[in-house]
């Protein structure tokens, strides 16, 4: 993630390829934040977050279904920081908390260096497996689960409508808050459930960035919480940041307010079907095949090989893999592997992983 350009490639890069962003948008828009607010750029910004922002946020969060008022939200230093607000706030180290399994590496990180207690939910096509998650409400009486609805990271699944429902009425049933992580909202369909719209802001806290579609190194991020949370979370905030960059949050807001981010995305989104079509066909070639169904930026690949060790191989060519180890919440060995489809669209890779799965 943090390599100088033109580093090793990254099939498994969990951002879009740089060359894909859009540099000219986001530097002319900076221009004009400054521009129409010269004074503000030169003290701290409001505590809850850019107010304009606020208000072209909760806008688009009802194309989602989602009703939030704009002061239901609280800007952030990108969506894990939005996460990390919402664990500081609620949760006491030595708390146990819910998260998906697969899942991703930094979440478990972030959780564990806090003192919290990680239980996994194994995560299948369609949500969590709803059977093993009612035992470990029953067993642990967790407080939060966080998990990502929509284009899972690394498995790109989706969860169903029937899983929804099931998930907040055993939320409900065992007084559990639900944190919704919808990092990968600009590249699925807005039809998508979302649980904060079916919940109503109720049991559930939306978190959501602009890092996959945008520019990872802008670190905007934002939550939309129940109104009776939210003075909490701006404490909690506070504590944290102090603020949060007004200049960028600003910039953009008159992104989103003239549809620049949305154009942006749309031509994101085909750009990135023709590569999915590209890199599913050469996996298949290759031998490997899907997990789940490829879907948004990410395929769960499976090889047939421990893909730690196929890592280790591929370093001396120089590929550096993201092997299934790094999605489980404690270390054991994987056959599966998230490639990225943007960046695994080219044949080489593939030819380069068919020489060194044979090496094995």
């Amino acid at each position: 993630m943090f390599q100088p350009a033109g580093g090793q490639p990254m099939p498994g890069l969990g951002t879009l390829p740089v060359e894909w962003l859009d540099a000219p948008v986001l530097a002319s828009a900076l221009r004009r934040a400054v521009a129409l607010d010269a004074e503000g750029a030169l003290r701290y910004g409001e505590p809850a977050g850019q107010p304009r922002l606020c208000n072209v946020l909760a806008t688009r969060l009802a194309e989602h279904g989602i009703r939030a008022a704009p002061t239901q939200i609280v800007t952030s230093v990108g969506a894990t920081h939005a996460l990390d607000i919402v664990t500081r706030t609620l949760l006491r180290a030595g708390d146990p908390v819910l998260v998906d399994e697969p899942g991703w590496a930094v979440e478990y990180a972030r959780l564990e260096a806090s003192g919290l207690r990680v239980l996994p939910v194994p995560r299948g096509s369609d949500g969590p497996e709803l059977g093993v998650m009612a035992a470990l409400l029953a067993e642990h009486r967790p407080r939060l689960y966080i998990t990502v609805s929509v284009l899972h990271n690394p498995t790109g699944a989706c969860l169903s409508l029937a899983s929804a429902h099931k998930l907040l009425q055993l939320a409900e049933a065992h007084d559990l808050q639900i944190v919704e992580d919808d990092t990968y909202a600009h590249l699925a369909p807005a039809h998508l459930p979302r649980l904060a719209a079916l919940d109503g802001l109720e049991r559930t806290i939306y978190v959501s960035g602009f890092s996959k579609i945008l520019a990872p190194n802008w670190r905007v991020g934002f939550l939309a919480a129940p109104l009776a949370l939210v003075e909490r979370l701006i404490d909690t905030k506070l504590l944290s940041t102090l603020t949060t960059p007004g200049p960028t949050e600003l910039a953009l807001a008159l992104c989103l307010e003239q549809g620049l981010l949305r154009r942006h995305a749309e031509r994101v989104v085909q750009k990135l079907d023709a590569a999915r079509a590209r890199s599913v066909k050469h996996a298949q070639a290759a031998g490997c095949r899907f997990a789940a169904a490829p879907r948004g930026l990410f395929g769960w690949v499976e090889t047939g090989v421990d893909t730690e060790r196929l890592a280790r191989a591929m370093i001396d060519d120089g590929w550096l893999l993201a092997p299934g180890a790094l999605f489980h919440a404690s270390h054991r060995p994987s056959t599966l592997m998230r490639i990225n489809f943007a960046t695994t669209q080219e044949p080489r890779f593939w030819r380069a992983l068919e020489r060194a799965r044979e090496r094995l």
